[in-house]
């Protein structure tokens, strides 16, 4: 299957370069799956999309401030780190430049506030660091590091909480899992209300999620891992859920990747790292229906959105959302799939 199938022409200006004011009036595109049949609204609409056979899985991973922009103490030169995952005090990073980064180097941030000592390569850009610092690394983060926005987005976060859900716990994540940053903490207990059952799940989102696609052929792309976690109550529900054959709502593609990794016969509690790659010709084993924002060209996450529905229907929707002028990507609309 070739990556060009998934390609498509969006203005500039439809990227979305903020937040809209209010999380839940950005606007709704409704799509039957099965038709491609359309209908506009507004995210506090999706309340009557829902009734109180379905589940809400939601993924509560947290964005770490993993943006750091130092210089190298031996050549003053400047480099970017966007971190990815750690054992204790070692890092693996995307690195901007990474070739120019030796081991043994040690860049540094903040005027010395906290180092990171090269320990080696991994290959595409990614390099694996010793954070040398006093104090508690996530403080010396909150204080150093910026939010890591997608390279799309030009303009300055003012509000950093809004590159973040407002149900976000877990601490972890090198990017939001945009699709829930509609939601509010009203219309969350508006949903509740309803007799709505909320799950939520854990996904940490790293390369695997927004790693580019250059490959000519779908099938020759390689996921990165991501970590995730369910805990033994939401492993309890979910697993009522599918005996009770409610309708389990994804909230985003993360919470996708989540259910249709973990699900044999059964959901199962406990730490998993995860690289299923989903794309047309997948069967889905537990999602039903799916809250999803608009997705890049050629992105893994259109592919995604493709298997859940059809290629053709995809795109459709995505050509209706641009004649509407939709704002597309992380700060973008929405789209619930059903």
């Amino acid at each position: 299957m070739k990556t060009e199938l998934f390609d498509f022409y969006l203005p500039e200006a439809l990227i979305a370069q903020h937040p809209i004011d209010k999380r839940d009036h950005s606007k709704l595109l409704l799509m039957n799956k099965d038709t491609g049949a359309l209908e506009h609204k507004h995210f506090y609409n999706i309340i009557d999309e829902l009734n109180n056979n379905d589940v809400l899985v939601m993924n509560n991973t947290k964005v770490l401030p993993a943006r750091l922009i130092g210089i190298k103490e031996d050549t003053m030169g400047k480099v970017e780190l966007l971190l990815l995952e750690n054992k204790g005090d070692v890092w693996q990073c995307l690195t901007k430049p990474s070739k120019r980064v030796k081991e043994g180097q040690i860049i540094s941030f903040g005027d010395g506030v906290l180092k990171a000592k090269c320990l080696r390569h991994l290959g595409e850009g990614i390099v694996e660091y010793e954070m040398l610092y006093e104090g508690i690394f996530l403080e010396v983060l909150d204080k150093l590091g910026e939010m890591p926005l997608p390279p799309y987005i030009h303009e300055k976060l003012q509000d950093k909480d809004r590159y973040q859900t407002v149900y976000a716990k877990e601490t972890g994540s090198a990017a939001a899992p945009t699709a829930g940053l509609h939601f509010t903490k009203d219309l969350l207990t508006k949903i509740k209300d309803k007799g709505i059952e909320i799950i939520e799940v854990t996904l940490h989102v790293g390369l695997g999620t927004f790693r580019p696609t250059t490959e000519e052929n779908v099938e020759d792309h390689h996921m990165h891992k991501e970590h995730y976690f369910i805990n033994e109550e939401a492993a309890s529900r979910l697993n009522e859920a599918i005996k009770n054959k409610k309708r389990i709502v994804a909230v985003g593609t993360t919470s996708i990747r989540v259910l249709e990794s973990n699900y044999t016969d059964k959901f199962n509690p406990g730490y998993f790292e995860t690289d299923i790659f989903i794309y047309p010709g997948y069967q889905f084993k537990v999602t039903n229906a799916l809250i999803t924002n608009f997705h890049l060209p050629k992105s893994t996450l259109i592919m995604l959105v493709s298997a859940f529905s059809k290629r053709e229907l995809v795109l459709n929707a995505y050509q209706e959302a641009i004649k509407h002028e939709y704002r597309f990507f992380s700060f973008g609309d929405s789209m619930f799939i059903r």
